[in-house]
């Protein structure tokens, strides 16, 4: 059942890819392609990284562990997509003009925010084996808390770049304060349950 899961989660982080290319080769990309596909690819970026934080809170609400088996594959995906969205501004509009890369990235802020965020996507993708925990054990989690800044500079990329049309970024923006309140919420309750634990050595900590 697991198996099969994965592989549905497997190939529904490829449709997008799939539909895009399949666009692209029957000439249904709009006016400018380029921007069409990198807008597309950026977005699904966020969705995926939106997807993966949202993969513990589903496991604690439902109690549903298995969900976290596909965890890392999201989060992969999402960097893939990512690598795509920056492959197309570099290859396709910039035709790896680098020093007209060099000056976007001084000159226009959602450019520069969108490096810092997709750069920060790079050890997380790196270190994403179960070797890589194992060998950084408890400095893992802390490397890996990085995606919550990663997201909030992606979506500040994004809105910084549709400038009129801002609904999906907002979108988006209200997905992570929700994502963030529920982390921030859960460990103040974990302190709070430690706490009390700390001063009644007898407590269960039912709350925790």
């Amino acid at each position: 059942m697991h198996r099969v899961f994965k592989l549905l989660v497997f190939l529904g982080c490829l449709l997008p890819l799939g539909w895009i290319v399949w666009q692209g080769v029957h000439q249904q990309l709009g006016a400018n392609p380029i921007e069409a596909v990198a807008k597309f690819t950026g977005q699904w970026t966020l969705r995926l990284l939106l997807v993966t934080l949202m993969i513990t809170p589903i496991k604690e609400i439902t109690g549903w562990h298995g969900v976290t088996r596909v965890r890392r594959m999201l989060g992969l995906f999402a960097f893939v997509y990512g690598v795509l969205h920056v492959a197309t501004y570099v290859a396709l509009d910039q035709f790896f003009h680098w020093e007209a890369i060099f000056e976007d990235v001084v000159q226009r802020p959602y450019i520069s925010v969108g490096l810092v965020a997709f750069l920060l996507l790079i050890p997380l993708a790196l270190t994403s084996s179960q070797w890589a925990i194992r060998r950084l054990n408890r400095l893992w989690m802390g490397l890996h808390r990085m995606v919550y800044v990663a997201v909030i500079l992606g979506v500040i990329h994004f809105w910084w770049a549709v400038k009129t049309d801002i609904r999906w970024p907002a979108i988006y923006a209200t997905i992570v304060i929700i994502l963030l309140g529920y982390r921030l919420t859960r460990s103040a309750r974990a302190g709070s349950s430690v706490g009390v634990s700390a001063h009644y050595p007898h407590s269960t900590g039912g709350h925790g």
